[in-house]
C-alpha cells in the first residue's frame, strides 16, 4: 500500500494543492493529514477539495491549531475519517490516531492522548500491520532536540513502546521535518508539510 503523509499545512492552499498533485503523481491509496491543517482555526477553504478532486482517499487528525469539532467537520463534509481516537482498517492494516497535542491552543492531558491512542490500538490490534497517526512527537527523541517550544509527549512514547506500531507519523516540530527515527521495532516519521511517501 502507497500512502502520502502530511502535516502543518497551516491553512496554506498552494500547498494542499501541490500535495495532491503529489498524491496523483505518485498513485497513492491514501492520503493521511497529520494534524494542524489550519492556522488557529482562521479558513478551512480548500485545504481537503484538491485531494478529492483528484480521486484520493484522505484520513486525518487534528492538531493544536484546530478543535476535533473542525476536523469532524472537515471529515463529514468530505466524507472522511477523523481517526482521533478512532481506527481503520484497509486489508489486514489497522491505522489507529490522536490528535491535538501536550502544548497549544487546544491541548489534551497525557493521560488522554495515551487512553486515546489505546482506544484506538485496540480496534486493529490483530492487524498484521500498523500505523500510529499524532500530531506530537513521542518524547526523548531526536525531533524534541530540535525546539525549545514544543515538549514532546511521553504519552506518544508510552504508547509506540507499548503497541509497537510498523510506523509511527507526527508533524508538530517543523524543525524535524523529514527525519525518521527508530523506537525498537517503530519507524517513527515527521511527515511535516512537504510529505512523505511510505510504502507498507
Amino acid at each position: 500500500m502507497k500512502i502520502l503523509a502530511a502535516g502543518d499545512i497551516h491553512g496554506d492552499q498552494r500547498q494542499s494543492n501541490r500535495l495532491a498533485k503529489k498524491a496523483e503523481k505518485e498513485g497513492v491509496d491514501l492520503v493521511i493529514l497529520s494534524g494542524d491543517l489550519t492556522m488557529a482555526e482562521s479558513s478551512v477553504d480548500g485545504l481537503i477539495g484538491p485531494f478529492r478532486k483528484v480521486g484520493k482517499r484522505v484520513v486525518l487528525i487534528p492538531g493544536n491549531h484546530e478543535t476535533i469539532a473542525t476536523a469532524d467537520f472537515l471529515a463529514n463534509l468530505y466524507g472522511m475519517k477523523n481517526l482521533h481516537g478512532y481506527s481503520m482498517e484497509i486489508g489486514d492494516l489497522g491505522i489507529f490516531g490522536c490528535g491535538s497535542a501536550n502544548i497549544g491552543l487546544f491541548q489534551l492531558s497525557e493521560k488522554e492522548i495515551y487512553d486515546l491512542l489505546k482506544k484506538g490500538f485496540d480496534e486493529v490490534k490483530n492487524r498484521s500491520k500498523k500505523i500510529m497517526v499524532t500530531h506530537v512527537h513521542p518524547d526523548r527523541t531526536l525531533m524534541e532536540k530540535l525546539t525549545n517550544i514544543f515538549p514532546g509527549s511521553s504519552a506518544v512514547s508510552r504508547a509506540i513502546k507499548k503497541f509497537e506500531p510498523d510506523i509511527a507519523i507526527c508533524s508538530h516540530v517543523h524543525e524535524a521535518e523529514g527525519i525518521e527515527e527508530q523506537i525498537g521495532k517503530t519507524k517513527l516519521i515527521n511527515v511535516g508539510k512537504e510529505g512523505k511517501i511510505i510504502e507498507i
